[in-house]
Order: structure tokens, then C-alpha cells, then sequence
């Protein structure tokens, strides 16, 4: 006897189906959640009013129901009547028959078991005229139970998941992902696990979920006996417990199943549980792979120590940032050839000029700063010194030499380090840097920055004279060639040929990749460079 089952009240107008918890040939006992629905105001379950088994599944995934509409029908044995034996056959072959009484609590089920020879399983009904395979669960030679998804299929109306009808092994897929199926349309082959019945399982009226059942009865190994091997599945997410609603969820945003923690009943995933999945890895930065990358480059990997034997400790993730840029300046540091080229540059007269004009440029909005003239110098020696403005190819063979001269400004942010781009920085005036400088520094410190403005660099500035320190040797920004350092300046005696004289002195660092920059080359250029801002009336020639 069908029973018809019904959405209930959604508590209002109309409730979206978002999961179907079910698929037609399953057991369910009263109570048994059938269905996901998801309202304006709620989202709830529907659960089964009979024992039974689900005949067809009358509502998609993505359908809107009202109360009253009808979503599937189970059928109810027949109490009075005696259970008669029925034969299934799971596919075209020999196989063995099942034997299905009336689903009762504690009603004994056995499972297909086919014969000892290769089972072409078939697309089932999916409900429309074709769908397309959009992935595969299993892989061949791997081992399934009856009931394990095999592939999944999505239609114009739902997402359903393929299971065995038998146990076995996969012996060959015979569609491809991305291909269209239609019913009868051949999916994969299965070789039977054993010529043997399987014996009956027992299903209690709690668990509706299909229990995997033993190839062949337990017996005692004979000597000769092969030995038994556990597979296990090649991909996690084929062997999770979710609807394949949750399972599209997660093929769209790219998440392994087999990662996310289980919070539905029984273990299954729901899609609250995969956003929350998502949010905690984009929330939770990477740890820097240093142990990963030291291998490759011929270095041991670092011990893993515990601190906390010693004292108390306190473990404190880095920020996204941070863990970024640990990343890349490790890879810098482990693939360039670093060597710094120390020198400085008397800036008095330039500090003389930039006092005199910053109180009239601040009514403007800009706020001149020494920074902004080392943006515009460097903008002009790497014209006058190309292989500075030049980067290796990955064959390590091509210098890859660029017409444009874009110079990036690493600025200190509480997430940790980025580096906006200046873009042309050599046909701008030192205004124009430096009102956009002021721009791209605030848009760095409210973490604005889009990742285009912080691209395409050709020569970097890292400054730490707001700070302190008389010299350091930054890291190379990859793929450039070269990066300038700057320091804190002070006032230094210097001899002018007759006598010492007081001088606002600027500490410079260069450091550069030796396989495309040679010393002498470095040297020239931060000679060059000192004579620029010394004299800054030489931008203007």
C-alpha cells in the first residue's frame, strides 16, 4: 500500500526543498527524516509517518512547496500478508536473487550479491531526458559495498548520486565527466566480490542508512585461503554522509567532504557545516611551509620543539599577511643570490626644500615627505640603469628587460607588511607621488588594497626611517631584481675639503640578485643615487 507523504505547515507561504535525505528502494523507519525544507523563517526536516520503503521521490532539490504538496510515497507492508520472496536483478546477467520480506523493525535484509562476473551498471530514472555526470565517487579497482555512490549525476531538476546495486570492484568507467547520460545510458562496470550469498543483515528501526554487508558468510581461513585486503576509498568525499545538495555546495566551492566535520544526525553534513568549514580556512591563515620548501632546496627540515617544557608558552596564528609574505620571502631568500651594497647620501639641501614647501602642499592635501623624492629618483636611475629594471626568466637564461617603471613601497600595516605599486613613477611629479602615496597607504592600513594595486612592481622601497636603525639588508621582492633599504638619517660631521661641516646624512641598503646585477653595477648605482638627492635639481635634466 502507497503512502503518500506531505510537506507540513512551512510556517510560511512557500518553503524551498534543499536536501533530499532519501532515494527510492531505501528502507525508512516512522520518523526517519526524509527531506530538508528551508522556509523564510525556518529550516526543518521532514520525517516519515510510516515504516516502509521509499517508492519514488516526487520533489527536486530547489523545488518550492507549499503545505499539502505531495513529495514522495512509501510503501507500507502489508501487515496480514505473508512475505513473499522477490527476486531483484541489479543489472543484465546471472545474479543472485534477493529476498525482500516487508520492512519491519529488525527485518532481515539481504543485500545483491552478483556472480563472479562483470555487471554493466546502467543509468537509472533521473527524471528528465538527460544529465550530465559531473563527477566521479569511485575509481577503478576500488572496492564498494552495495549502496556505495558511485558517480554523480545533475539534471535540470536535481543533483542525484548513483549507488551500487551490488558489491564488487570497479572494473572500468565507461562515461566521462562532463558527458551526457540518459536512462540505460552504461556508467561503469563492476566485477562481483564473490560468487557466494551473502548472508542476511538486520537493520534496527533507528538506522536507515545501508550497512555494507560481508562478501562472503564468516568461516574459518583455510591455508590456502587468499589473504583479505582493506581498500580504502580513493576519495573521501565519496564515502561522507550528506544529500547532493550539500555535495554540489561543495563541488562549487572547490571543498573536500572528507575535511568537514559532521553536525546533522548521524553524521551527516550539512550545509551550514561546509560554510562553516569554508569561513574557519579563510578565517585561519597558513602556516608558512618552510618545512616544506627547505627539502626542495636541499636543506633538512627544521625539528618541531616543545617550547612549553621549559615555561609557559602562547600560541599566536599569523595573520593572513604574515603568513603570505613569510612564505615568499622565504622563497626569495632560498632562490636568490642576495648581496647588499651599503652607501649614503647627504639630503640637506633636499630636507632644507621639503621643509620649505610642505606647509604649503599640506593646504593642498598632499603631505611631502623624503620618501616621495626616493620614489622619483629611483624612478629615474632605473631608466639610466635598465638591468635594474629588468627581471630573470624562469629558464634562467632570459633577462626579461620592461619599458615601464613601476616602483612599489612596502608600508607597515597591524595585519603585516604590503607593498602598493606606484605605477609610472617616472613620468610623475613628486607631488603627484606623493599624493598617491597618502592614497594607497591608507587604503593598505583599512586592508582596502585590491591585489592589482599591489602587482606588477618592477624595483621596490622598503623604509624604516620613521623607526630607527642605521642599516639592514632587505629581501629581494621576487620576480624584481633589486630593493632599496633605507634607514633613519642623522646629522654627521662631514669634510668638505677644509673643515667638518653638519650634514643630514641618509643611510642606503641595496640589496639585488648577483645573477643579473653584478657589484660594480651596484655600486654605480647607489653612487648615482646619492648624487640625485643631494642635488635635486638633477631630476629636471
Amino acid at each position: 500500500m502507497l503512502q503518500l507523504v506531505k510537506a507540513p505547515d512551512p510556517g510560511s507561504d512557500k518553503a524551498e526543498v534543499i536536501e533530499i535525505l532519501v532515494k527510492p528502494g531505501q528502507t525508512v523507519s516512522k520518523e526517519t527524516p526524509l527531506m530538508v525544507l528551508e522556509s523564510a523563517k525556518a529550516t526543518m526536516e521532514v520525517p516519515s509517518p510510516v515504516a516502509g520503503v521509499v517508492a519514488q521521490v516526487l520533489a527536486a532539490v530547489g523545488d518550492r512547496v507549499v503545505e499539502g504538496t505531495v513529495l514522495l510515497q512509501v510503501e507500507v507492508a502489508d501487515a496480514a500478508a505473508a512475505p513473499t520472496p522477490v527476486a531483484v536483478q541489479p543489472a543484465p546477467g546471472p545474479v543472485t536473487p534477493v529476498i525482500m520480506p516487508p520492512a519491519t523493525p529488525q527485518t532481515p535484509v539481504v543485500q545483491p550479491v552478483s556472480s563472479a562476473v562483470d555487471i554493466t551498471i546502467p543509468t537509472p530514472d533521473i527524471g528528465s531526458d538527460s544529465a550530465d555526470l559531473i563527477e566521479w565517487l569511485v575509481q577503478p579497482g576500488q572496492v564498494v559495498a552495495v549502496d556505495t555512490p558511485l558517480a554523480l549525476l545533475e539534471s535540470a531538476k536535481a543533483t542525484m548520486e548513483v549507488p551500487s546495486p551490488a558489491a564488487g570492484t570497479v572494473t572500468a568507467l565507461l562515461a566521462a565527466v562532463g558527458g551526457k547520460v540518459a536512462q540505460g545510458t552504461p556508467l561503469l562496470r563492476l566485477a562481483a566480490a564473490s560468487a557466494h550469498p551473502a548472508a542476511p543483515v538486520f537493520l534496527p528501526a533507528d538506522e536507515p542508512e545501508p550497512v555494507a554487508v560481508p562478501d562472503s558468510p564468516p568461516a574459518p581461513a583455510a591455508p590456502s585461503a587468499a589473504p583479505v585486503a582493506v581498500v580504502e576509498p580513493v576519495r573521501p568525499s565519496a564515502s561522507v554522509h550528506c544529500g547532493p545538495a550539500v555535495r554540489r555546495l561543495a563541488r562549487e566551492l572547490g571543498v573536500d567532504l572528507g575535511h568537514v566535520p559532521p553536525t546533522g544526525p548521524k553524521g551527516r553534513i550539512l550545509k551550514e557545516d561546509v560554510h562553516g568549514w569554508v569561513k574557519q580556512v579563510l578565517t585561519t591563515p597558513p602556516a608558512p611551509p618552510v618545512a616544506v620548501e627547505a627539502p626542495a632546496a636541499g636543506l633538512p627540515p627544521l625539528p618541531e620543539i616543545d617550547f612549553s617544557k621549559w615555561g609557559a608558552v602562547e600560541r599566536q596564528p599569523l595573520t593572513r599577511i604574515q603568513a603570505l609574505s613569510a612564505q615568499n620571502l622565504h622563497r626569495a631568500w632560498v632562490n636568490i643570490p642576495h648581496v647588499t651594497q651599503f652607501d649614503e647620501a647627504d639630503i640637506s639641501e633636499l630636507e632644507a626644500f621639503r621643509v620649505r614647501e610642505k606647509d604649503s602642499l599640506k593646504k593642498q592635501g598632499v603631505n611631502l615627505t623624503v620618501l616621495a623624492f626616493l620614489v622619483r629618483a629611483c624612478a629615474r636611475l632605473l631608466e639610466e640603469f635598465p638591468r635594474f629594471n629588468a627581471s630573470l626568466a624562469a629558464d634562467g637564461q632570459t633577462l626579461i628587460l620592461k619599458k615601464y617603471v613601476h616602483v612599489g613601497v612596502a608600508v607597515d600595516t597591524p595585519g603585516g607588511l604590503v607593498v602598493p605599486v606606484i605605477r609610472d613613477a617616472n613620468r610623475k611629479t613628486v607631488r603627484e607621488i606623493a599624493a598617491e602615496m597618502a592614497v594607497l597607504s591608507a587604503k593598505a592600513r583599512d586592508r582596502k588594497l585590491s591585489p592589482a594595486e599591489m602587482q606588477g612592481g618592477c624595483f621596490s622601497i622598503s623604509s624604516l626611517g620613521g623607526i630607527g636603525g642605521t642599516a639592514f639588508t632587505p629581501i629581494v621582492n621576487w620576480p624584481e631584481v633589486a630593493i632599496l633599504g633605507v634607514s633613519r638619517s642623522a646629522m654627521k660631521p662631514v669634510w668638505d675639503g677644509s673643515a667638518f661641516q653638519p650634514r643630514l646624512m641618509l643611510p642606503l641598503s641595496l640589496s639585488y640578485d648577483h645573477r643579473v646585477i653584478d657589484g660594480a653595477d651596484a655600486a654605480r648605482f647607489t653612487t648615482r643615487l646619492a648624487q640625485v638627492l643631494s642635488d635635486i635639481r638633477l631630476l629636471l635634466l
